[in-house]
């Protein structure tokens, strides 16, 4: 994004949270070799959902909110689009739906509150919200202290600017992406992955057990990885190896058997053996998993399948419903 073609303003101001929140674009791209984590959503599909509500760029930064509340002040009349699960959103005096875009009056209040199921809402503002970028990046990485807001979660009386809307508000206004577009997001997912690529790391009892048993996520999970708890896997051979890379979707298992799936900003090496790697259409089924609550499954897929599976869900966002 040129920020020399942006007329920046002030737009929306926070009043209260207390949950985390962060500044995140689509993510750091060309910086991995460098040992610098990718950030970006959590969950991918909702964050471009949101952003194409807004009819943004699909690498506009947006506001992520997870784990508690958070109240904002419309600083100027403007659009936002809302999109993820375990939310509940209210404008002014009205509670409304995630997945649609909605016209704010300055001075009006946005607030998403968490529910009982789910794990991240995505909150876009038609023109994108801004901030200095870092290393061709507005997305926080939060164990490095940079990029977003001084690299740190927001806080209150943080005010955010967004850019130039792409089209006049009331055009932006009102749209919404139907149901049958959106991920199957469920408590009990089951969640494809590709095996390998130290699967003959694994005694065959273990590759059938991960195959076949339910798993949680661990409380101590983060936006760098989930930790796992189920039955615990068995190392073959040696339960350490030289580090090598890794990416989002990677699990790894350690030497106490419990997987680890590497998340947003999972580190770019790793030395456990891995067993597989999620799939990208799964990965957003799999961050909006609540620790202590979901029960998860994994199941075998090939990279042909992985690849369609994934067109297929991004497709959906070109099926947003134009208000009249």
């Amino acid at each position: 994004m040129n920020l020399a073609l942006q007329v920046l303003s002030m737009s929306l101001e926070v009043v209260d949270i207390s949950g985390l929140a962060t500044i995140q674009d689509s993510g750091r791209t060309g910086w991995r070799r460098f040992g610098v984590p990718s950030s970006g959503p959590m969950d991918t599909f909702a964050f471009h959902a949101a952003n194409k509500l807004a009819a943004n760029a699909s690498n506009c930064a947006a506001i992520e909110i997870g784990l508690g509340d958070i109240t904002l002040r419309a600083k100027r009349d403007c659009v936002v689009a809302v999109a993820g699960v375990g939310y509940g959103l209210s404008i002014y005096i009205w509670d409304f739906p995630l997945w649609s875009s909605y016209y704010v009056r300055a001075g009006w209040t946005i607030r998403l509150n968490k529910l009982d199921s789910g794990m991240w809402a995505y909150l876009a503002i038609s023109g994108g919200v801004q901030a200095q970028p870092m290393l061709d990046s507005f997305s926080t990485n939060l164990r490095g202290h940079f990029g977003g807001l001084d690299g740190r979660q927001l806080q209150v009386g943080d005010v955010l600017r967004s850019g130039n809307p792409s089209r006049s508000l009331t055009e932006l206004a009102a749209r919404t992406l139907p149901e049958e577009a959106r991920p199957v997001y469920s408590d009990n997912p089951v969640v494809d992955f590709i095996i390998g690529p130290q699967e003959k790391y694994f005694t065959d009892e273990s590759i059938a057990t991960f195959m076949s048993q339910e798993y949680s996520v661990n409380q101590i999970s983060d936006r760098m990885g989930y930790r796992l708890e189920g039955a615990a896997l068995k190392h073959h051979k040696k339960a350490e190896l030289i580090s090598e890379g890794m990416t989002m979707g990677a699990i790894q298992v350690p030497s106490n058997g419990q997987p680890i799936v590497m998340m947003a900003d999972s580190p770019t090496t790793g030395g456990y053996p891995k067993i597989g790697t999620v799939v990208s259409a799964d990965l957003p089924l799999l961050a909006q998993c609540e620790p202590g609550r979901s029960k998860i499954r994994f199941r075998e897929t090939t990279v042909a399948k992985a690849q369609k599976k994934y067109r297929e869900l991004m497709s959906g966002l070109d099926r947003i419903i134009e208000s009249d």
